[in-house]
């Protein structure tokens, strides 16, 4: 066999897989690139069938074709996918060629297998983004066209509407003669025709009409099928590159050099020819103008003068190699003007033969790149800039294609704790580094989100190989082409772990002051149901007629505005009337600013009711509020109101008429919103009819009056004040008594309580901690000693002053010993509150500590 003779090593460095079938189609040889390629032997290879290497969706076309040519033993030409190695499949062209002897019969198949992945890859994308497509097609310098299957125009780039001065439906009524040279006719026609019959990839060099009608340039034109998912052509691509010139300078290279110089002299580039050693033999006048040289400084200095020295280490090596081995240069470098700067150039040597193949001249284009290469670095930078800030913020980005490969970039690797670049094995790779509770729903979502092509969110974990596991983020986005079919994933990453555990901190330190706000709130909450208990309700309590008589009234009067003037004996809860009419307001949300009025000296009570200014007298260093500007929006209750003095009363009566007031010291009218209560156990109408109480602040005070019953009137109320008196100073000492003595509690029915509630309180508080017993009772002589000669001894005082007061009070307290206050006090045995025994003792001068001996 002729071919089997040629050495193995000379179809081991052809670029493609090499297969030598014999007439049969049984496997007989393979070069070095096929055993690389699927990483078997010869003898392993025999074993194969067909299905073993060809994707099953090329295999029925690829069988039936290879039986036609055995059958036929015509050449064949055919594409399809082969298994690789590492189990990816790529794209190879198959050209099966049969080798027979004299007689004519076939005996060996020569077949080459070129690797066309890149160009499928190209083909495909090619078909994606028809408006980006069109964008780029419009810009590239030349016409492009797509035709149908049939051979009709269905597209064609703004350079060639310009060209021919038409629109594309116009253009869709023209036939090839109408765009083409008449001396060209024929010859595309044909050419045409042969090349859409056979399906396959041909060119064609002719004029076509320019936009005057009457004038044509020569045009280039290539012819690529485009096929469909079933192997049938769908359209032809057409690019169409204007080769006028180059026509041009091939008829003056044949009419002489001179000429040939003139028209290279004009190519945007430095243009050089070279001997077949590669020595300068002829420069263009760019050349020249670029490097400051003539033509013979440039042959002696040329290449290691002319040359970054940084490139000399790559470019010098390639251009030798390339010159012994007849090869195409191509290679970037920098090289120096006459100014001495460095400028990027791509340059590019084609080797001219003769018509024996012999290597007679090369020809060097230089072209200008050095904007594309500052470009090139200044994307670098943004992009270096782009990984460094993704570092930063710990976010990664990824790309996923359908054929299965994922991208990652550095900063996804770090977080997965795995090298950036492209992951083969899919998202199969990641979704196993999930962590095993997050696993299944993670990849069922973006399953989801595949299929239904929609963005992409999730939050998870993994496990990475150091068995450390991270919180991440992700979001992806689908690509998909014109036709809607998803193409590929993109998306980002974000470690949220530090922020999740940040978050976490922070939410578990809100839940632990919650807690403890909660806690605080609930005691608040206690306390203030405690005070409202213990302060504010304790003495109404009972069920007697004179009591909801006046809880009655309370409830009247309390939702209204109305001022109130609340009368009765000391002792009698005046202040906690006051305080429930409050409560139940519309104003029960804002202030209640109770002020004793009794307690406070005259001299002192305006200030005390409406502030100051400062320097309104002595001491008054700086402006100070009073109550009623405090109470503003709220209640003030004036207890004891028959004490104030006449100057003070009639301050009171501007509030009540006008609502408005003036500090002490100032001229500003100071408007306020106050809801009056009044209390006094002195007799107004009498004190008015002495002239000790102004008329019309009575008048303006009484507009609901309550009167409150003494102990005395109450006395169904007796048993239950009592038990809950037991009830309440039993648990402050941690004291609990099983039932109250019958005697104890006719005792207390039977005395009259001078002193009402408060002297009640102040003997059961004393029983509570005296007593021992599991029955709660009193030592009678305490009530006895109330109505001892001494004690009646001293008339109840007037709450009205008389020239006898001072020796009343003094009298009360000598027997006392100076006590003020308590059911023992002087205050309780002349029939007055403590405040206003107190504003007596001060207002008279009387020295209450002398009688404490």
């Amino acid at each position: 066999m002729q071919r089997a003779k040629e050495p193995a090593e000379v179809l081991d460095n052809i670029p493609g897989l090499v297969v030598v079938l014999t007439a049969d189609g049984t496997l007989e040889f393979i070069n070095r690139r096929v055993q690389e390629y699927f990483g078997l032997s010869l003898e392993q290879l025999k074993g194969w069938i067909t299905s073993d290497a060809i994707h099953p969706d090329d295999l029925s076309p690829t069988i039936s074709t290879l039986r036609n040519a055995i059958k036929t033993g015509q050449p064949y030409q055919l594409d399809h996918r082969l298994l690789g190695r590492d189990g990816a499949y790529r794209w190879f062209h198959d050209d099966g060629i049969p080798i027979c002897d004299a007689d004519g019969r076939i005996v060996n198949w020569y077949v080459l297998f070129t690797d066309i992945h890149d160009r499928k890859t190209a083909d495909e994308k090619l078909r994606l983004g028809a408006r980006e497509l069109e964008s780029i097609l419009d810009n590239i310098p030349g016409f492009v066209g797509v035709l149908s299957a049939d051979g009709k125009l269905v597209f064609i780039n703004r350079q060639g509407r310009e060209q021919f001065g038409r629109t594309l439906e116009q253009l869709q009524d023209w036939a090839v003669v109408d765009s083409t040279h008449p001396d060209d006719v024929s010859r595309v026609v044909s050419t045409l025709g042969t090349g859409i019959q056979a399906g396959r990839r041909f060119e064609s060099d002719h004029r076509l009409r320019g936009i005057e009608g009457d004038s044509y340039r020569w045009f280039h034109h290539e012819y690529v099928p485009i096929n469909d998912a079933n192997g049938r052509i769908a359209n032809w691509y057409i690019l169409a590159t204007d080769i006028h010139q180059r026509k041009i300078a091939e008829e003056m290279l044949r009419q002489g050099a001179r000429e040939l110089a003139s028209i290279i002299d004009t190519i945007p580039g430095l243009v050089m020819t070279a001997t077949p050693e590669g020595e300068v033999e002829f420069v263009n006048k760019g050349t020249l103008e670029y490097f400051g040289k003539t033509l013979e400084e440039i042959k002696r200095w040329f290449v290691n003068d002319s040359i970054h020295p940084d490139d000399l280490i790559y470019a010098v090596p390639e251009w030798r190699r390339c010159v012994e081995s007849g090869e195409h240069f191509d290679l970037d470098h920098r090289c120096r003007r006459a100014d001495g700067e460095y400028r990027w150039f791509h340059s590019s040597a084609l080797p001219m033969r003769d018509a024996d193949g012999h290597l007679t001249r090369w020809y060097v284009l230089l072209t200008d790149i050095n904007e594309r290469k500052a470009a090139e670095q200044e994307l670098r930078r943004s992009e270096e800039s782009l990984l460094e800030a993704q570092k930063l913020s710990h976010t990664g980005s990824w790309k996923y294609v359908l054929s299965g490969a994922i991208t990652i970039t550095p900063e996804m690797g770090r977080i997965f704790g795995i090298d950036s670049g492209d992951h083969t094995s899919g998202t199969e790779f990641f979704f196993k580094v999930f962590h095993p509770e997050d696993r299944q729903r993670v990849e069922d979502l973006f399953r989801q989100s595949v299929t239904e092509k929609t963005d992409f969110q999730a939050d998870y974990r993994i496990i990475r190989p150091d068995r450390e596991i991270r919180h991440l983020h992700t979001v992806g986005h689908p690509i998909v082409n014109e036709r809607s079919d998803l193409v590929e994933f993109v998306g980002t990453t974000v470690d949220v772990t530090e922020t999740r555990e940040a978050r976490a901190k922070l939410e578990r330190a809100l839940e632990e002051i919650q807690r403890l706000k909660d806690r605080l709130q609930d005691e608040n909450i206690a306390l203030r149901e405690e005070i409202i208990r213990s302060s504010m309700f304790e003495e109404i309590v009972g069920s007697s007629q004179p009591l909801r008589k006046v809880l009655e009234q309370v409830a009247r009067v309390a939702p209204t505005d109305s001022t109130v003037l609340i009368l009765g004996e000391t002792g009698t809860g005046k202040e906690l009337i006051a305080r429930a009419i409050h409560k139940r307001s519309n104003r029960s949300s804002r202030a209640f600013i109770s002020v004793n009025c009794g307690a406070i000296p005259q001299s002192l009570i305006a200030s005390e009711l409406f502030g100051y200014e400062k320097g309104a007298f002595t001491g008054a260093m700086q402006r100070r509020i009073g109550r009623f500007e405090a109470a503003n929006g709220g209640t003030i209750f004036l207890d004891e109101v028959g004490e104030l003095p006449m100057e003070t009363q009639v301050a009171l009566l501007r509030v009540l008429q006008e609502r408005e007031f003036e500090r002490i010291g100032g001229s500003e009218r100071l408007q306020v919103d106050v809801r009056v209560l009044a209390a006094t156990n002195r007799d107004l109408r009498g004190a008015v009819s002495s002239g000790a109480f102004r008329a019309d602040l009575f008048y303006r005070l009484n507009v609901f009056p309550i009167k409150m019953p003494p102990l005395r009137e109450r006395a169904d109320d007796i048993a239950m004040l009592v038990q809950y008196l037991v009830d309440r100073y039993g648990k402050r000492i941690g004291k609990k008594f099983a039932d109250i003595s019958m005697k104890t509690l006719q005792v207390f029915q039977n005395y009259d309580w001078p002193g009402n509630i408060r002297e009640l309180q102040n003997v059961v508080e004393r029983a509570v901690i005296v007593c021992d017993g599991p029955s709660f009772s009193i030592d009678e002589t305490w009530l006895k000693t109330e109505l001892s000669p001494a004690a009646t001894a001293v008339s109840p005082l007037s709450a009205t002053a008389s020239d006898g007061e001072k020796e009343l009070i003094e009298r009360a307290l000598a027997q006392c010993r100076g006590r003020v206050s308590g059911t023992f006090g002087a205050a309780a045995k002349l029939g007055i509150p403590r405040q206003t025994l107190e504003s007596k003792i001060l207002r008279l001068g009387i020295n209450k500590h002398q009688f404490r001996n």
